[in-house]
């Protein structure tokens, strides 16, 4: 499976980001779908993840009520939609796709894009 992360860019603080990750060479629906980000000098984060149906999500509680993450089946891609971003959410955001039902641990999933970065200004 590859994936290919994109709608990174410059905003300021306050302001909103909608990521994409397109999904292809395997089935879409088999995966739960995940967000990680990466800050500079930080370590790996659980940001969001949705189950294969789309039916049941998780955030990481620094994003609750700010993120939203959704998947759309049919077209092989997920979202992140990021909503009143603060300085503190700048880092590189990875797609990930994994074959367990539902996992915050990076560890735990199998396929990773390349990462889109988002950088929040204030």
């Amino acid at each position: 499976v590859q994936l290919q992360a994109s709608g990174g860019g410059l905003v300021q603080a306050g302001g909103s980001l909608r990521l994409s990750c397109s999904a292809s060479g395997g089935p879409f629906s088999n995966y739960a779908m995940g967000w990680f980000r990466q800050a500079p000098g930080k370590e790996r984060e659980f940001v969001a993840v949705i189950m294969r149906s789309g039916g049941v999500t998780s955030y990481a509680d620094s994003v609750k009520g700010r993120f939203t993450i959704s998947r759309d089946n049919a077209k092989n891609t997920a979202f992140l939609q990021m909503n009143s971003l603060k300085p503190e959410d700048t880092a590189v955001y990875y797609c990930t796709a994994g074959r367990i039902p539902f996992s915050r641990n990076w560890d735990a999933y199998d396929y990773w894009g390349q990462g889109t970065l988002v950088t929040v200004s204030s």
